[in-house]
C-alpha cells in the first residue's frame, strides 16, 4: 500500500467514525460556525457551548484529525469550532504538526537515517536473493541456504525496527500524526 492509499484509507476510517459516533448529528450545525456579522460577544458565548459540546464527544479526535487534514481554521479568524478546537486552535495545531514533521524529516537525513536506508536495501536484497548456491563446485541444499537467509532477514528487520522505534520516540511520534 502506498502512502497516498494509506491516507485515503485513513480518511475513510475517520469519516466513518465521525458519522457513526459524533454527538453533533442531532444538533443544528450553525452552533459551530460564527454567523456573518455576528457580534464577538455573542459568538464567544456560542463558541463556549460548542467547545463544551465537543469535549464530551466520542468522535472528537477523529473530527479534529479530519479538520486538520482539510485545512480548516485560520490563525487570524475566530469563526468556527471543529473537533473541539477553534479556528485559531486548529491553525496552531497544524503549524505545530508541520514543525514536528519537518524536524523528523531533518532527523531522517542524519547518519542514522542513512543507516536505515542501507539496512532496508540489504533487507530487500537478502529477502529476494536466490537460494541456489554452490560452494567449491558442490551444490548447497536450498533448505540450508533458506534457513540462513531467513535468519539474516529477521536480524535485519529487528535492527530496522529498533532504530525506527528509538527515532520515533525521540521525535515525538508517540503522539498520533
Amino acid at each position: 500500500m502506498t502512502s497516498t492509499q494509506a491516507r485515503h484509507t485513513r480518511r475513510a476510517v475517520l469519516q466513518a467514525a465521525v458519522d457513526a459516533n459524533a454527538r453533533c448529528h442531532d444538533v443544528d450545525l450553525d452552533l459551530f460556525f460564527r454567523g456573518d456579522g455576528e457580534q464577538h460577544t455573542t459568538w464567544q458565548a456560542r463558541r463556549t457551548v460548542a467547545l463544551s459540546f465537543c469535549a464530551g464527544c466520542p468522535a472528537r479526535a477523529a473530527c479534529e484529525e479530519l479538520a486538520l487534514r482539510d485545512g480548516d481554521g485560520r490563525a487570524d479568524r475566530d469563526d468556527m469550532v471543529r473537533g473541539g478546537r477553534t479556528g485559531p486552535g486548529l491553525a496552531a495545531a497544524r503549524a505545530a504538526q508541520a514543525e514536528r514533521l519537518a524536524l523528523a524529516a531533518d532527523a531522517d537525513r542524519d547518519t542514522e537515517g542513512r543507516q536505515l536506508d542501507q539496512l532496508t536495501v540489504e533487507l530487500r536484497a537478502t529477502a529476494t536473493a536466490d537460494t541456489d548456491r554452490t560452494v567449491q563446485g558442490r551444490r548447497v541444499p536450498p533448505a540450508q541456504v533458506q534457513a540462513q537467509q531467513n535468519l539474516r532477514v529477521r536480524t535485519l528487520a529487528a535492527q530496522i525496527r529498533q532504530i525506527r522505534t528509538a527515532r520515533r520516540a525521540r521525535n515525538g511520534w508517540e503522539v498520533a500524526a
